[in-house]
Parts: C-alpha cells; sequence; structure tokens
C-alpha cells in the first residue's frame, strides 16, 4: 500500500491536470455545500457567478507561477535526498513520521510564518490586502492572491521543504491536503458550533479562519494558520469570534468597493 501511495504523490507535480482536478473538485463540492448550509447571507455586488469568475482569474495566475515554482521545489527535495538534509534524515524516520514531519514544518514556514509577517511588514502587507480586500467570502477567495504574493509564498515553501527535508511524495501529499483545508476553511458554510470549535484546538475550522477576514484589528491580524491551528494557539495569535459578529473586507489599504475589479487587484499595491 505504502509503495503505491509513495509512487502516486511522487509523480502527481508531473501531472498538472490531476492537481487541478484536486482543485476545481474541491472548490466545486464546498460551491454546492454553500449553498445548502450557508453561514452567512452574502451579498455580492453583481452575482455569485461573477464574484467566482474574478477570484478564479487570480487562482490560474497563481497556478501558473506555482508551476514554475515546482522546478525548484523538486530540486531542493532531491538536493535534501541526496545530502541526507533535513529533520526527516537526521531523525532517519519511516514513512507515517516523514508524513507528518512535512506537514508540520512546511505548514509552519509556508503557513503561519509566512502570513504573519505579511500582516506585520507593510510592502508585503501591501500585495496580501488584496486578498482580505474580499467583501464576500467563500471557497473561490482561498486563492485570491497578488501574484507577487504568490512568489513571497512560494519562498517561504521552500524554506520548509529545506529545514523538513520533504521528499516528493510528503510534499505533495502537503500539498493535497492544503487545497482542501484551503476550500474548507474559506467556504460559506455552517457547521455545529461544537464541531467547529472541537475541530479549532487542533486545525484551522472554517469559523476560526473567518475570524481573520473580519475587517477590523485585532481580528484581522490573527488566526495565520494554514491547517493547523497549534501555530497560533502556541505563539498567542489566536482570536475569536461569533459568526454573526463578522463583517468582511478591509478598513485600509484597498478601496472597497473596487474589491472585484481585477486590474485594481493587480495594481493596487504599486499605487501606495
Amino acid at each position: 500500500m505504502w509503495d503505491n501511495i509513495i509512487n502516486y504523490f511522487s509523480t502527481l507535480e508531473e501531472r498538472p491536470l490531476e492537481r487541478m482536478a484536486f482543485l476545481v473538485g474541491g472548490m466545486l463540492f464546498f460551491w454546492i455545500l454553500e449553498g445548502a448550509i450557508p453561514l452567512l447571507t452574502l451579498r455580492f455586488r453583481k452575482t455569485r457567478v461573477r464574484h467566482a469568475a474574478i477570484n478564479f482569474g487570480l487562482t490560474i495566475i497563481h497556478l501558473i507561477i506555482h508551476t514554475f515554482l515546482a522546478i525548484i521545489i523538486i530540486k531542493i527535495s532531491d538536493w535534501c535526498a541526496v545530502n541526507q538534509f533535513g529533520l526527516v534524515y537526521w531523525a532517519g524516520t519511516g514513512i507515517l513520521a516523514t508524513i507528518l514531519i512535512t506537514i508540520l514544518v512546511v505548514d509552519f514556514f509556508g503557513g503561519w510564518l509566512v502570513h504573519i509577517i505579511e500582516h506585520k511588514f507593510r510592502f508585503l502587507w501591501l500585495f496580501h490586502v488584496i486578498h482580505h480586500a474580499d467583501t464576500n467570502v467563500d471557497v473561490t477567495t482561498g486563492l485570491r492572491h497578488h501574484p507577487v504574493e504568490s512568489v513571497v509564498r512560494g519562498i517561504f515553501f521552500f524554506m520548509g521543504i529545506f529545514v523538513s527535508g520533504a521528499p516528493m511524495f510528503a510534499v505533495m501529499i502537503y500539498q493535497t491536503v492544503l487545497v482542501f483545508f484551503t476550500a474548507f476553511e474559506h467556504a460559506n458554510i455552517r457547521l455545529p458550533k461544537q464541531i467547529d470549535m472541537a475541530m479549532s484546538y487542533l486545525f484551522i475550522s472554517p469559523n476560526m479562519h473567518k475570524v481573520h477576514h473580519h475587517r477590523q484589528q485585532p481580528y484581522t491580524d490573527s488566526n495565520y494558520g494554514a491547517i493547523f491551528s497549534i501555530w497560533d494557539r502556541l505563539l498567542g495569535t489566536y482570536k475569536y469570534l461569533e459568526p454573526p459578529q463578522l463583517r468582511y473586507g478591509i478598513d485600509k489599504d484597498y478601496p472597497e468597493e473596487k474589491d472585484e475589479d481585477f486590474l485594481q487587484m493587480l495594481k493596487n499595491p504599486f499605487q501606495k
């Protein structure tokens, strides 16, 4: 079984259509679920489909950039394997431990650490604010990132692979899990409060991440995690807010009325 899993994920990076199927399939699943159990009543400027198309346009750019970054990811992973460099090699871990270490370390660098840095350094914030400018957070918001931010996140992703020594099969397992969580935590879905709260002690739950999209500080500057909530809870960046109190968007550095203006999103960081 493990041989089949390793073989499948080791070469998944070479099959972009399959990776796209994971992404689109996950988004479509939660898109349908949003209609059945919505968390909030969203008020789109025109239509839900137009809102999705704007966000998906940025998603396509993100995926194109990632295709080029993947070349570097493969080289780093191969270098670590040849030189036995990284936590998984130093600890001599088995397959399960290798996957766990990879997910934890890469999630810290490529999820929590890069995210908090984007909030603390104004130059990076001006690119990241495009993600926060969405006044109707749904499953399509998950990959709404400025192209420059996609590159920045890629650099921190490289750090996580380098530190962990992650082999490619573990990297691709992490990315597949991340695609699910990105869609899940942004989706406008209502879970029972007890389930959402219990989940949030280990993982980023939908309600927990929605607090991060509240338009005002200190809530905007909280709950930075991508998959695991443990980083926010351990490092003091966790906040809670009841869903009815949420108001999406951002109160600075981006014109709220332009949250569906594709060209404005691309050029806004360079106008400051």
